[in-house]
C-alpha cells in the first residue's frame, strides 16, 4: 500500500514540475499566467509530503530524535520498551489526525465547499490525499509497532538515519 502512496506522491510531483514549467515559459513568452500554480503546488506538496510518509517509515528514512534511545543497549529490553510506548503514542496522535482530516473532508465533501480561487478546487480532494497519506503511514505504524513487540525487528540504529544528544 505504501508503494502505491509513494507513486502517486511521484505522480503529483511530476504533475507540479509540468504546471510550473508550463508556468514559466506561459510568463517568458507568452506574458500570460495560470492563475493558479500556487494554489495547485501548495496543494501537491502536503500531498506528496503525507503520501510519503508510510514509505518513508517502511524504509527507515525518517529522521529520528533520540535522545533517549541513544542512551540505552541496542537490543536491550528497555530499548525495546521504549519504542513501543513510542509508536503506541505515534498510533494515537496520527489517529487522532486521522479522524479530524476525515471528519473535515467528508463535511467539506457533504457541503459542497471549495477553493474560492480561480482553480475553484472542491476542497475535500487535497484534504482526502492527506488523510490518505496518513492512514498509510497509521497502518504503516502499526505493523512496525507489530515486528517490533514481537522481536522480529532488530532495533539496532545502523540502518535508520538517527540523530542523537550525547
Amino acid at each position: 500500500m505504501s508503494v502505491l502512496a509513494v507513486a502517486a506522491a511521484t505522480i503529483i510531483l511530476l504533475g507540479m514540475v509540468g504546471l510550473i514549467l508550463g508556468e514559466i515559459v506561459l510568463r517568458t513568452f507568452f506574458d500570460s499566467s495560470t492563475h493558479m500554480m500556487d494554489e495547485i503546488v501548495g496543494y501537491g506538496i502536503g500531498a506528496m509530503s503525507f503520501l510519503a510518509l508510510g514509505y518513508s517509515l517502511e524504509h527507515d528514512a525518517l529522521i529520528r530524535m533520540n535522545l533517549l534511545l541513544s542512551r540505552l543497549r541496542d537490543d536491550g529490553r528497555a530499548r525495546r520498551v521504549v519504542e513501543i510506548v513510542c509508536c503506541v503514542l505515534a498510533l494515537v496522535a496520527t489517529g487522532m489526525a486521522i479522524w479530524y482530516f476525515g471528519s473535515n473532508a467528508s463535511r467539506d465533501f457533504a457541503r459542497g465547499y471549495t477553493s474560492g480561487t480561480l482553480a475553484n478546487v472542491p476542497l475535500w480532494i487535497p484534504k482526502g490525499l492527506i488523510l490518505l497519506g496518513m492512514v498509510v503511514f497509521w497502518l504503516q505504524m502499526a505493523v512496525y509497532l507489530a515486528t517490533v513487540a514481537t522481536g522480529r525487528r532488530s532495533l539496532r540504529s545502523d540502518r535508520a538515519v538517527e540523530f542523537g544528544f550525547e
